[in-house]
């Protein structure tokens, strides 16, 4: 049997939550994203808005995730020495967490950055031997007054 939890009984409190995660990406392919040069357009650009937009999807990625209401949601994307680094946050007043919404908006931000590069990244079989997405966690996780890094 397949359910979600029951939060109804549990008071609204201020909660928020920030994801970061990394893609690694090869020394050429960083070249064109800081001098604008990628084929699709600004994959940071474009990367922050996905993961935005994801994140108000959340629950229909995630089975068992509550339909939340985001006060406030926030993607930054940066271009690194050894690809792209993206921290998400997501805040709600609510009866349940934020951290799926924060590791969805991470996850996704980064996924459209490889899809707007992968041309860049390709070898010559169509593969991408030095393309890697990860790790992508919860670095800081607050509910009140609590907060837990």
């Amino acid at each position: 049997m397949a359910r979600q939890r029951d939060v109804g009984p549990k008071p609204p409190v201020a909660r928020r939550a920030v994801a970061t995660g990394h893609l690694t990406l090869g020394p050429a392919t960083r070249r064109a994203i800081r001098a604008h040069r990628v084929d699709k357009g600004d994959p940071v650009a474009a990367g922050e808005l996905a993961g935005l937009l994801a994140m108000k999807r959340t629950p229909e990625l995630i089975p068992h995730c509550h339909s939340i209401g985001l006060t406030a949601s926030r993607i930054e994307i940066s271009v690194t020495g050894r690809g792209v680094r993206v921290e998400s946050e997501a805040s709600t007043v609510g009866r349940t967490g934020v951290e799926m919404e924060a590791l969805v908006g991470a996850t996704v931000a980064l996924l459209t950055v490889w899809d707007m590069v992968k041309y860049l990244e390709k070898d010559g079989r169509g593969l991408y031997p030095h393309t890697s997405l990860g790790p992508v966690r919860v670095t800081l996780k607050k509910k009140g007054k609590e907060e837990t890094r």
